[in-house]
């Protein structure tokens, strides 16, 4: 099996905090979660997640007018250089603290940066300035008395608005005019949130955070900025005279005197200042609720329609300089961190890090095009769908989430369990979902009318803290965590079939036999026991094997033959299920690797011994298995032979706790780590130690939360092509990448593209399908496939030997998923099953075309649907051509026979 796999996309987490862009074309909305950015499309309805990766969550973002670069500036003030087309880092800059805000000029030629009470400009990098790589600074302006918070160009890109925490606005230009100084507006009461300049003119606005919009007008226009030009040093006239008494000097000094009131003249009238129009409050729109602070804003400069978002999650649509109040809406109860218009206007993109969600808002019509939101807090577990076209996530918010894995948005989120999720389960054919919780409760959800229909409790109360449901769906199982049993309950008839006691402690893993014919369940517990029931045929009685540690997690192989544990001591033991005896012991715990936190008084090394797995998942052909826990590894070993093949880092961020091994000594005082001390503003109460002694969530409302980095479930996509981890950061998916890797199968020298088109051109369709499969270059089977007319498909498919068979049906299955000829590639998927389905069916274990079967199964049901979706959209449109058409074909029947009976009389 190959492991090329590589970071693919990021579900369960859409916003974590910074500012929120849109590109250029207004149809994606650029947003950073962690120290990753994801793209969110919301013409196509995709998300993507760039293949970037900081050492520290991004904070600050701006996109360039081509929208072809990208700059982000993590919390301690990396910047990295983001190129949109190659989605690559091509530069790093470091600012060496907290950039407040980063800003294009229009024209695209410079960007300024924001540092302390500091502003850098820059030259961009690009067709402008001829450079790519390094960082030009240009011109550095110092003025602003705190730090600053906001900034906005002109649209001529000669003069820059620089707001501040000293309630101040000033004034700066990139280049010296002769009209020009630095200039300072005053009159608010309150930090500077956001200030913009008016399109095509210097006017003006700027708001504080108390909720006052300033309005200023300017006295001259744009283009009466004049570059400063040095004064001429005019010669002094020479005479042919020997004494300085003959020089008439009278004529020289009323000329002199002549331009200088003329200049004086000019000056005045081309001097620039700014008078206020009007005030305005809008926190009087919030009357009844006091202490609402303004926290963001955006403009859009062409409509005049101003956006301001509030601490208390409602904003207002205003339309300026008269500020008239269109619009208002209030989101949740937590604070806009970020808001963003799109080229026309019409979109509103809303952040808010409390509760990480994202929201677009048409507020033209009133309605979402986007709604997102993460797990509030840590995502605990997750599974795939049979065909593996979707995922359901369950967190310690009570939520269970239903994901597609096309799209990568969250369309389902169901509420009814009110503690944190345990476990959760999809049923083979699809049809609902099965979730457990610490509430004591098991319900079961409805794939089709997404309601819970079913809901199962024990006799006394008990706090689940696993679930598993057998192949056929009949049976769930859900282990205590308080009570030490298992109970199994019927789906059909919703009632307690068995309680399975025997355990002395927690019951933290449950697992059903993957075999169809087999009801087989095994568990694990912190007895340090693993016991195999078979609870539908013979009840309560089983078998116990004795573990080396406390079992943390139990799952099954394919076959159903084997089953793998973890134990707190990081070791994988393997079992035989029929004789319960130990087949092999994988001891991982050095691989695994720990961090150290900025709590621990013990080194990582020293940390390590108390790591373990707490999550397995075996590949689809079960010789290997995927391993992770208490660390920010991910393993994948060989069964067989007990081996490390591969080691992924899920995370590099440098924002979660216990992802270096060693602490920098530079935090570190006589008085302990300079880490656990938080920064915070006045208004939210000062400097404030983070959690307390043993605490590892933390507070969130009175401590700093900084959490670690864990990996709480695995999961193998059905089709093989992708697995997930469920880990701090959110859902991490990881897929194959075929494109850089060359594999081919039994390659001769003789075979090579060109000889491959040369077969192709003779028509002999069998051999260069076979050539273009053994070479293995996908744009070349999908060049042989697509050629070969429909007619000679079932020819070809025949005569293809059965070592071909399972690499082109793969092909034709992965295809389907993108292609536009779906008769055809159906031709194709036709033939392949109908003419090599006894073949499936008797050599399927050997073969391993199960997941292939899936992968097929998902890309037509998407298909389908997509079809589904069209034909009832044009439904009527459909019925009426079908009725036109019989409608002609019945005038034309008449019309023949007309003429047949003239023709018949003629020839008589």
């Amino acid at each position: 099996m190959k492991f090329a796999y590589k970071f693919c996309n990021l579900f369960g987490t859409v916003y974590r905090k910074g500012n929120l862009l849109f590109t250029p074309d207004g149809n994606s909305v650029i947003s950073p979660v962690g120290n990753r950015i994801a793209i969110y499309d919301l013409k196509n309805n995709k998300s993507s997640t760039l293949p970037v990766e900081g050492r520290f969550n991004y904070t600050t973002l701006d996109l360039s007018p081509n929208g072809c670069t990208l700059i982000a500036v993590n919390e301690e003030g990396e910047a990295h250089l983001i190129s949109m087309v190659s989605q690559r880092i091509i530069h790093k800059y470091r600012f060496k603290r907290h950039v407040s805000c980063l800003r294009f000029s229009p024209d695209g030629k410079h960007f300024a940066a924001c540092k302390d009470n500091s502003v850098f400009v820059f030259k961009a990098p690009g067709p402008h300035s001829g450079e790519f790589n390094p960082f030009i600074m240009e011109r550095v302006f110092h003025g602003a008395f705190d730090e600053i918070t906001c900034m906005d160009w002109s649209s001529d890109s000669r003069v820059l608005a620089v707001g501040s925490k000293d309630m101040s606005t000033k004034l700066y230009s990139l280049e010296k005019l002769a009209n020009f100084k630095v200039y300072s507006l005053g009159s608010h009461t309150d930090c500077i949130v956001a200030c913009f300049f008016e399109k095509g003119s210097l006017d003006l606005t700027t708001l504080s955070r108390n909720g006052q919009v300033c309005v200023w007008e300017c006295s001259i226009d744009m283009d009466s900025l004049q570059p400063w030009e040095p004064p001429v040093k005019k010669k002094r006239e020479e005479t042919h005279s020997d004494s300085e008494d003959d020089i008439d000097t009278s004529k020289a000094e009323e000329n002199h005197a002549v331009e200088e009131v003329a200049a004086a003249e000019s000056t005045n009238s081309d001097k620039l200042f700014y008078r206020r129009l009007a005030r305005h409050y809008l926190c009087d729109l919030m009357k009844e609720e006091r202490e609402v602070k303004l926290t963001c804003a955006a403009y859009h400069k062409e409509t005049h329609i101003l956006i301001t978002g509030f601490s208390n999650g409602s904003f207002l649509v205003h339309e300026l300089p008269e500020v008239n109040h269109i619009h208002s809406l209030s989101i949740s109860d937590q604070c806009i961190s970020s808001i963003a218009l799109n080229n026309t206007g019409d979109w509103v993109a809303l952040g808010c890090v409390g509760l990480g969600q994202l929201l677009v808002w048409e507020w033209q019509s009133e309605t979402y095009i986007m709604k997102q939101q993460g797990h509030f807090n840590n995502m605990t577990s997750f599974a795939y769908s049979s065909d593996g076209q979707y995922i359901v996530t369950g967190g310690e918010d009570g939520k269970v989430k239903l994901w597609n894995t096309s799209t990568g948005f969250c369309f389902v989120t169901f509420h009814e369990h009110t503690s944190s999720i345990s476990g959760v389960q999809f049923s083979r054919n699809r049809k609902f979902i099965v979730s457990a919780s610490r509430d004591g409760t098991v319900r079961a959800y409805d794939m089709m009318r997404y309601r819970n229909f079913r809901t199962f409790a024990s006799p006394r109360p008990a706090q689940f803290a696993c679930v598993a449901m057998d192949s056929t769906g009949e049976f769930v199982a859900a282990g205590g965590h308080d009570v030490f049993e298992i109970y199994l309950w019927s789906m059909k008839i919703g009632r307690l079939l068995e309680v399975l006691t025997g355990h002395e402690g927690p019951v933290v893993s449950v697992a059903f036999s993957p075999s169809p014919a087999s009801t087989a369940l095994a568990s694990v517990s912190w007895d340090k026991t693993l016991k195999l029931w078979n609870a539908v045929e013979s009840g309560s009685s089983h078998e116990t094997v004795q573990l080396t540690a406390d079992g943390l997690c139990v799952t099954y192989r394919p076959d159903g033959e084997e089953v793998a544990v973890a134990t707190l001591d990081g070791q994988i033991t393997f079992f035989d299920c029929k004789t319960s005896q130990q087949t092999g012991s994988i001891e991982g715990r050095n691989d695994l690797g720990s961090g150290r936190s900025d709590t621990d008084l013990i080194t990582a090394k020293k940390s390590l011994q108390g790591k373990a797995f707490t999550s397995l998942c075996y590949t689809a052909d079960g010789s290997c298995i995927l391993a992770g826990g208490q660390s920010k590894n991910v393993c994948i070993y060989n069964v067989a032979e007990a081996l490390l093949l591969k080691k992924f880092e899920i995370t590099q961020n440098r924002s979660f706790d216990a992802v270096d091994d060693f602490i920098n000594r530079r935090k570190m005082t006589e008085f302990g780590n300079m880490a656990l001390v938080e920064e915070r503003e006045e208004q939210e109460g000062g400097s404030v130690a983070i959690s307390l002694p043993g605490v590892r969530s933390g507070d969130m409302a009175a401590r700093a939360f900084k959490p670690e980095v864990r990996v709480y479930c695995l999961q193998f996509s059905p089709t093989g092509q992708e697995w997930a981890a469920a880990t701090t950061e959110g859902l991490l998916i990881y897929s194959l990448d075929t494109s850089m890797v060359f594999d081919p199968f039994l390659l001769e020298q003789s075979i090579t593209p060109d000889s491959v088109r040369k077969t192709l051109q003779e028509e002999d369709w069998p051999k260069a399908l076979m050539m273009s499969i053994r070479l293995n270059e996908p744009d070349l089977i999908q060049q042989v496939v697509e050629t070969t007319r429909p007619s000679d498909v079932e020819m070809t498919v025949r005569s293809l030997p059965r070592v071909y068979l399972e690499r082109a049906l793969k092909f034709v299955a992965s295809s389907l998923e993108s292609t536009c000829h779906i008769e055809f590639y159906l031709i194709w998927v036709q033939h392949l099953v109908t003419v090599y389905g006894s073949t499936f069916q008797a050599n399927s274990r050997e073969a391993q075309v199960t997941p292939i079967l899936l992968t097929l199964q998902k890309n037509l049901t998407k298909k389908y649907e997509e079809l589904a979706k069209i034909c009832d959209f044009n439904k009527y449109t459909l019925q009426y051509l079908a009725k036109l058409g019989e409608m002609k074909s019945a005038m034309k029947v008449p019309e023949e026979m007309h003429i047949d009976s003239l023709t018949g009389a003629d020839d008589g």
